[in-house]
């Protein structure tokens, strides 16, 4: 059975980061095996049976296993659905997907690090996979719509597929190239690489993926896409015409936000 340890290293319910004090109370001197962070922004209607499915899940995982849930400045009271085992960190205040991924990743303490949508949209069993490829040497693995062996449910909107084929063709134009999908929400991380590069991000928005792969680039860090199942949903916080503008702003961003950075590990 899997110990589903997120709720077991803060005092119960209060969703807030470790303080110094509590990082080496011996209760959580153990590092879990890995740290699933899942970002939500006004989740109140997805994230209790999704809760539900994920627990599941993990009861059988044979991983130890924390969950952290960052709120990120909801008004619709999702922090407190947020249940034992999991851990919410909550915002006041909405700062977007990339700043709310990054504070999880750095307040995760897993040997592995793997951010998700909150509608799991990949199938948890896929991190099984994710864990092997962790293994056998890769420092970040990506999950990938596009690639041979992936599958993809009908139910994505024909705008949405569209904008997904625009904006991949400007990321290897502009920032990453090799990469055939950037933006699946199913990235794991070795704990290193995670801390080498959510320390250096700065898009807060949701190009902040792109940026996490070109930084990885630069260090030479070991990337593998991996192919999964992929099951669109109808409820998407993208908003088509606003989000695209920023998205294509920031990925031309990415090369100057880090020009004249010393890539070292």
């Amino acid at each position: 059975m899997a110990t589903i340890s997120g709720g077991l290293f803060v005092l119960s319910g209060t969703g807030l980061p470790l303080s110094s004090a509590d990082r080496h109370h011996p209760r959580i001197m153990s590092q879990p095996e890995i740290s699933l962070v899942i970002p939500a922004y006004n989740e109140a209607a997805r994230l209790p049976p999704n809760l539900d499915e994920l627990f599941e899940f993990l009861d059988g995982f044979g991983h130890e296993a924390e969950v952290l849930i960052v709120d990120d400045g909801s008004t619709d009271g999702t922090a407190a659905l947020v249940r034992e085992p999991a851990r919410a960190l909550a915002n006041e205040v909405n700062h977007g997907k990339g700043y709310a991924v990054r504070q999880g990743m750095l307040e995760a303490r897993g040997a592995i690090r793997v951010f998700m949508d909150v509608d799991l949209a990949v199938p948890p069993r896929f991190l099984h996979d994710l864990i092997e490829r962790i293994h056998e040497g890769n420092d970040i693995v990506i999950g990938s719509r596009h690639i041979a062996g992936a599958e993809v449910n009908a139910g994505e909107k024909q705008y949405r597929r569209t904008m997904g084929v625009i904006f991949n063709k400007l990321v290897r134009m502009f920032a990453v190239g090799g990469i055939s999908d950037t933006q699946c929400g199913f990235k794991g991380f070795t704990a290193d690489a995670a801390e080498l590069l959510f320390n250096r991000q700065k898009l807060d928005g949701f190009a902040f993926d792109v940026e996490l792969l070109y930084m990885a680039r630069r260090l030479g860090l070991q990337v593998l896409e991996m192919p999964v199942e992929w099951n669109d949903s109808e409820s998407t916080k993208i908003r088509p015409l606003v989000d695209s503008a920023i998205m294509f702003k920031d990925i031309l961003r990415v090369r100057w936000l880090h020009f004249g950075e010393k890539w070292e590990r």
